[in-house]
C-alpha cells in the first residue's frame, strides 16, 4: 500500500470515527453520507495533515488531543462565565478594560501554534490577532483577568500534545 493511500485511510478512519462520536447517528442513510464526507474530506486534506508528522505520531496527536478537549471546553465554560459576570455587573463599565497583549510561547510547529491559536480564540473574552510562525502571539483580552491566564496552562498542554516539551 503507498503512502498516500495509507495517509488517506487513516486520516478517512479518524475523521470518520470522530464524526461517528460527535453526531451519535446510526441509520444507514446518514452513516453513508458522513462516511462520503470524510473520505472526500480526508483525500483532499492528506497532504495538510500528514506534513508535519509520520503516521504513528499522528495517531498520538490525535489521542492527545481528544484528552484536551475537554479541559478546553471546561476553560471556554469558565470563560463565558466570566464574560457572564462583567456584562451583567452594575460596574460594568469599569471592569472590562480591553487588553492587547503580546507573549512569545515554546511552540515550534505550524500545528501546534494554530491549535494554540484557535484554542485562545474559541475561549470567549479573547481573540487572537496574530501568531506568527516563531511562537510570538498577539491577543485582545476583554479584561486583566483574561490577559494574565495567557499562554498559562493552554501552552503547556499544548506543548504536551505535540511533544515539544521534550
Amino acid at each position: 500500500m503507498s503512502s498516500s493511500v495509507k495517509g488517506s485511510f487513516l486520516l478517512f478512519v479518524l475523521m470518520f470515527s470522530l464524526w461517528f462520536i460527535l453526531s451519535g447517528k446510526v441509520e444507514l442513510f446518514l452513516l453513508i453520507f458522513g462516511a462520503i464526507s470524510s473520505l472526500i474530506v480526508a483525500l483532499w486534506t492528506k497532504d495538510l495533515v500528514f506534513r508535519e508528522c509520520n503516521y504513528k505520531r499522528c495517531i498520538k496527536l490525535f489521542f492527545r488531543f481528544l484528552k484536551y478537549i475537554p479541559w478546553l471546553i471546561y476553560q471556554i465554560a469558565l470563560a463565558n462565565l466570566h464574560v457572564l459576570y462583567l456584562v451583567f455587573h452594575p460596574k460594568m463599565k469599569e471592569l472590562i478594560e480591553p487588553h492587547i497583549i503580546t507573549f512569545q510561547t515554546d511552540l515550534k510547529t505550524d500545528l501546534a501554534i494554530v491549535t494554540m491559536a484557535n484554542s485562545i480564540t474559541l475561549t470567549p473574552g479573547t481573540i487572537t490577532i496574530s501568531a506568527t510562525i516563531d511562537g510570538r502571539f498577539r491577543v485582545h483580552a476583554l479584561d486583566k483577568t483574561l490577559a494574565s491566564s495567557l499562554p498559562g496552562d493552554m501552552e503547556k498542554k499544548i506543548l504536551r500534545i505535540f511533544e515539544e516539551d521534550e
